[in-house]
């Protein structure tokens, strides 16, 4: 299993960070394209929606195509990522908890899945457009969370955070990955290399109390994500979203914590000019 892990998260490197600091724009945004069609594929089959899974997957596919292809003629206008990421992260701060909280996560269909993997691809090429370094450091802020989570969670764990949805997730952990966000955060806004990145934004435009609230909100909304797909899982009975990538499961899996926080992170560097 660890060797089929390896391998593919290196096919994984080998394809997207040329990608990333590709000249081409477009290049980034069809790869992206083709592997959240996928994710809508599996969502819907998660729904219990498997005939529509199909039609999920080509309805996302065929509107990014032609967003992309409206993007490379001359650029989209200027409301539309703001407003599509507004409206993807107003969804998952008030919908995502109370999914939670319901332990119901298959409200809205196919519909809404692929209007959410729709506005994380729109997000995740704008991220692009603004520079390789801003996108890298918001889904390093996902990361870090994750893997911070994941340390502090099996060093001090004890309260678990949602027992009936993901047993092995805990307060401690979580508060250990806000922290490692915020301390990342901060050293990483005094790299120049890094100027592009969200942090550096932050702490340029707003108080440092402010910057690391927000930055703490983002990992914050990578835990929604996170355990909305495992709640996903536990209603369907599947424990992975699909075997597109050997020994990481589906791509669901492996992009559930960015599909609000891409969009989130997007929203902030708009708002902050």
């Amino acid at each position: 299993m660890l060797g089929k892990r390896v391998v593919t998260a290196l096919v994984l490197l080998a394809l997207l960070l040329p990608a990333i600091f590709a000249s081409a724009a477009w290049i980034w945004g069809a790869i992206t394209l083709v592997f959240l069609a996928a994710a809508a594929y599996e969502w819907s089959r998660l729904l219990g929606h498997r005939r529509a899974a199909a039609l999920a997957a080509a309805t996302l596919a065929a509107i990014g195509a032609v967003l992309l292809a409206w993007h490379e003629r001359g650029g989209w206008p200027t409301w539309l990522v703001p407003a599509t990421c507004a409206a993807a992260t107003v969804l998952w701060v008030v919908l995502g908890p109370l999914r939670l909280r319901r332990h119901d996560a298959r409200g809205g269909g196919w519909p809404l899945a692929a209007a959410l993997l729709l506005a994380c691809w729109v997000a995740l090429l704008a991220l692009r457009d603004i520079g390789p370094v801003a996108l890298l450091v918001a889904m390093a802020i996902v990361w870090v969370a994750d893997i911070a989570a994941y340390f502090a969670g099996r060093a001090f764990g004890r309260r678990k955070l949602a027992p009936s949805i993901s047993p092995g997730k805990s307060w401690e952990g979580a508060v250990g990955g806000f922290v490692a966000v915020a301390l990342l955060g901060l050293a990483a806004a005094s790299v120049p290399a890094l100027s592009q990145g969200l942090p550096a934004q932050l702490l340029a435009h707003w108080p440092a109390p402010a910057a690391v609230l927000a930055l703490v909100g983002l990992a914050a909304l990578s835990i929604v994500g996170d355990l909305h797909e495992s709640l996903l899982k536990r209603q369907a009975g599947m424990k992975d979203s699909g075997t597109l990538l050997p020994g990481h499961g589906g791509v669901l899996d492996r992009i559930d914590a960015m599909i609000p926080t891409m969009p989130a992170a997007m929203l902030l560097h708009r708002l902050l000019g």
